[in-house]
């Protein structure tokens, strides 16, 4: 049986159609939305995972036994289906022992990385259809590319393309290999601009002229726009930037699945796709800002460091563990806000030990989370999760944001940017307009910073710290918190 025949078999192309494929990918399909349905939370994020794995396994199994190398009778051929297995076995081998040692502040860059592969294999798969696409069944008898077919491929070339080099880049500005800071290059917008035109001329001309020149032209351009996209963007938008190359990873997938002609592909793609771009535009909105603004540049681009010179002279009440454990047990209520420090020091463990011991001597304990603290979406959520702190007490900004006034007091461990009131009262900001955590309204502020002479990824300082109602507890998170523990553990409260 022909390659061919049997991609048509099996998505209904251009023969028959299996029905049991088609039923197969529809279950699959199903139950991807459901994993998606169930990763919006982190009470169900679990079970979540688990439609996806169902899903996945079923459409990878499918697609086994209906697109694998088969002999002239129909069968499969033993030898093509051993190196397919095979290659599976070392991906998920790698994928294993990743996923085991892993640190959950290496999530972000981690995630990145894979956001690269993606766009890789989608490159690869547009490369090999390109060079042999009468294996595909995309050609005629004289070995032409369909028109249909070549504009599929060339979104896919393009999509696949920028993921894979914007992903690492923003593997790089993650990892620390390279600046957190925008890099801006003179005349990055002409650039930019020009280079996206030349890709949509060049895969406009790919529909009636097929030759190589075009086609790796259009893949080199793409490999470059995606490197001078992410370079300009700072730190402070790096949820942004994960987010939108998960969505760019997943149209790319949707648009070799048409290449493919596998339906599966095509599904998982526009979900993933879709999915990322919601959450990019939820992402801007948590912060005041365009997608187009985020593209053109990062938070800080215009931030001086003199202006954060000017106010570290400024007088600051500085405390200890003791102090903190005796402000806290204390009060009444507590209010938590974990940032990024947080996840560098790995500290949520110690912080859940620390809420432990409150509840113990019954204070209220929440958690607020903002919607960009971190270095990807939900990263404060998954490493509260890990820590097993109950999803109950864990609120997103527009749920607690108004209880500030009546908290006794606000700890706050590793975020700056979220909670800096200049996000509302400094126009000349980078951050001026993004929805910040109000943590100056609590009555107390307890504020870990590893020291006074750091600012958050946007460039700015952060007048909390400067206020009569807050203490500035310094030094690493993981052990502030543990001090915290030991001190109210034998302070008798």
């Amino acid at each position: 049986m022909e390659f061919q025949s049997i991609l048509s078999a099996a998505t209904g192309g251009h023969g028959a159609v299996n029905p049991w494929a088609a039923v197969a990918y529809l279950v699959a399909g199903v139950l991807f939305i459901l994993a998606l349905r169930g990763l919006s939370s982190p009470a169900t994020a679990q079970s979540g995972n688990r439609f996806g794995m169902a899903g996945m396994t079923i459409a990878v199994v499918t697609t086994l036994l209906t697109h694998a190398p088969a002999t002239a009778g129909g069968l499969l051929d033993t030898i093509g289906l051993v190196e397919i297995l095979v290659a599976i076995g070392i991906g998920a081998v790698i994928g294993i022992v990743m996923a085991r040692r892993i640190a959950m502040t290496a999530m972000p860059q981690l995630v990145a990385a894979f956001h690269s592969l993606v766009g890789l294999a989608a490159v690869a798969v547009a490369a090999a259809a390109y060079l042999n696409p009468v294996a595909f069944g995309i050609a005629d008898a004289a070995g032409q590319i369909h028109v249909v077919s070549r504009v599929e491929m060339g979104l896919g070339i393009a999509i696949g393309a920028i993921t894979f080099s914007g992903s690492v880049i923003a593997f790089l500005k993650l990892n620390g290999n390279m600046s957190g800071s925008p890099i801006m290059l003179p005349g990055r917008h002409v650039i930019n601009l020009g280079t996206l035109a030349a890709i949509v001329a060049l895969t406009a001309y790919f529909t009636q002229d097929q030759s190589p020149w075009v086609f790796w032209t259009i893949t080199g351009l793409s490999f470059a726009i995606g490197f001078l996209l992410i370079i300009p963007i700072g730190g402070a938008d790096m949820p942004v930037v994960v987010s939108m190359l998960n969505s760019y990873s997943g149209w790319a997938a949707a648009a070799m699945g048409f290449t493919l002609g596998n339906t599966a592909m095509i599904i998982t793609g526009a979900l993933v796709g879709s999915s990322g771009a919601i959450l990019s535009y939820i992402m801007c909105r948590a912060m005041n800002r365009s997608f187009i603004s985020v593209i053109a540049g990062g938070f800080g681009a215009d931030a001086g460091p003199s202006d954060g010179g000017s106010k570290e002279q400024r007088p600051w009440k500085p405390g200890s563990a003791e102090d903190a454990a005796f402000l806290m047990s204390q009060a009444d209520t507590v209010i938590i806000v974990p940032g990024y420090g947080m996840a560098v020091a790995q500290a949520q463990h110690a912080l859940r030990e620390m809420a432990d011991q409150l509840k113990k001597e019954g204070v209220t304990v929440k958690y607020a989370i903002h919607p960009v603290a971190g270095r990807m979406p939900g990263h404060m959520n998954v490493l509260l999760a890990e820590a097993n702190v109950p999803y109950d007490e864990v609120f997103e900004l527009e749920d607690i944001n108004g209880e500030f006034a009546q908290a006794d007091v606000a700890f706050v461990i590793g975020a700056n940017d979220v909670t800096n009131p200049a996000a509302k009262t400094d126009k000349s900001s980078p951050i001026y307009g993004m929805p910040i955590l109000d943590v100056a309204n609590a009555k107390t502020v307890l504020f870990v910073k590893r020291s006074m002479g750091g600012v958050g990824y946007a460039g700015v300082d952060n007048d909390v710290f400067y206020m009569d109602q807050t203490m500035m507890l310094l030094g690493d998170a993981k052990k502030m918190a543990d001090d915290i523990v030991k001190a109210l553990s034998g302070s008798g409260h």
